[in-house]
């Protein structure tokens, strides 16, 4: 794990090209603040930087580059960060003139996710996408070595032979992780299969948004809580007993976040893919953030970008507690069937429960079936898989009436269909 990195001064830059961006932009470096901040850094000032048009060479232009570069001078700062991700040559570049070292949003969030992974699949999965974004960028890292190559003109230098071992070692690598994630996906499988029978819902949301402390409050269990980004990356399941005749898996699931990385999606698709096998994802925002709808606005986008469009959902607003009422009306008006509540202190909990039961409901069947008695294995079978609701029994068969989901009743159908009759 990596040490926090206390004190470190940095300056944070962000960009706009378009209007919509320029709004957008202080909301943005706010946010990367945040995520400075918890990696222990501390942000002296930002820099908010309109452009005509982005440079394919240094990201800025020369006029901002000198005056990032002075006032980094002069206040000691030791790193600058970018909100836009910058492409290798553009962070190499920005290096040599400034003489700082420059970093961008994307490896902030990785560096995070790196502090925060705990368990072997996440730790893979955090492994792979800082692999896969260092590769393209070893000539950066390396550039401390060209004193060592002999001066301009030399090739096949010390430094030159250094970067392709390290460029091999880590394509070694990401091959490894890559069979590894294929193996725990087939174990996860394996595992998912004994719960296919479930209902299962997924909570996601925007990172700090507070669905661990709504799946506490739901099912009286005790997931890990910190009041910063990215507390915990791994998915956590539990079994949560809505009432007498109904239960559900509930999972949570690693909180998204603006500009998350694409690589780090994708390695984290066997963690996610809770979502994506999910009969009912819960979205849940924060209320008493201003950056409510826009938050809300990329949790979409993400679901969208992993396939996930049709499911059904459930959009939860959290934080009533502290809400702003502008934004709660505002809310009202744009997301009518939404429900408002408090996780931290249990307000209006049972809505959320009753719109989950409604939806269970929808997915369920009651069918009445007529089943000859020598079939004795099917009735065994129903007893296991559905809630009987009635039996009588005559001479020869059974008349059973059974309640059960649509997607049980669906493999029942197909496995037993030839030792029963539906009956009206």
């Amino acid at each position: 794990m990596e040490k926090q990195k206390e004190n470190k001064k940095v300056l944070l830059v962000g960009s706009a090209v378009t209007n919509l961006e320029k709004r957008e932009l202080t909301e943005h470096l706010e946010e990367l603040s945040l995520l400075a901040s918890t990696l222990g850094y501390e942000v002296v000032d930002t820099f908010e930087v309109n452009l005509v048009k982005i440079s394919a060479g240094t990201y800025i232009g020369s006029g901002k580059i000198e005056e990032i570069k002075d006032y980094a001078s002069a206040m000691k700062i030791k790193e600058i960060i970018f909100d836009n991700e910058l492409s290798p040559s553009q962070s190499k570049n920005l290096e040599k003139l400034i003489d700082i070292k420059i970093s961008d949003r994307t490896s902030i969030i990785l560096d995070i996710f790196v502090r925060h992974a705990r368990t072997k699949e996440a730790k893979t999965q955090v492994e792979l996408a800082k692999l896969e974004y260092l590769l393209p960028r070893l000539t950066r890292l390396w550039t401390h070595l060209e004193r060592q190559t002999g001066g301009i003109g030399m090739r096949g230098g010390m430094g030159e032979t250094q970067i392709e071992v390290d460029r091999r070692l880590i394509r070694t690598k990401i091959i490894r992780h890559k069979r590894e994630l294929v193996k725990i996906e087939k174990h996860r499988k394996t595992q998912g299969k004994r719960r296919q029978e479930e209902f299962k819902v997924a909570l996601v949301g925007y990172t700090n948004a507070g669905k661990s402390t709504l799946m506490n409050a739901m099912t009286h269990s005790h997931v890990y809580i910190k009041d910063e980004l990215f507390a915990t990356l791994d998915t956590t399941i539990r079994k949560w007993e809505i009432d007498n005749d109904h239960k559900v898996l509930l999972s949570d699931t690693v909180g998204f976040i603006r500009k998350l990385p694409p690589n780090l999606v994708s390695s984290f698709r066997t963690t996610l893919s809770e979502v994506i096998e999910a009969d009912l994802i819960i979205k849940v925002a924060d209320i008493s953030s201003e950056s409510c709808f826009a938050q809300l606005d990329s949790v979409e986008e993400i679901l969208m970008d992993m396939g996930v469009v049709d499911h059904p959902s459930i959009i939860v607003f959290n934080k009533i507690d502290n809400m702003n009422k502008k934004i709660m009306k505002q809310a009202k008006q744009k997301y009518p069937d939404a429900i408002f509540l408090s996780a931290l202190e249990k307000l209006r909990l049972q809505n959320l429960k009753d719109s989950i039961l409604d939806h269970i409901k929808q997915n369920e069947t009651t069918i009445s079936l007529k089943i000859p008695l020598k079939n004795m294995q099917t009735i065994i079978e129903l007893r296991k898989h559905t809630k009987i609701i009635s039996e009588e029994y005559e001479d020869e068969y059974g008349i059973i009436q059974i309640n059960c989901l649509n997607k049980i009743w669906a493999k029942l159908n197909k496995q037993l269909r030839h030792s029963f009759e539906v009956i009206d």
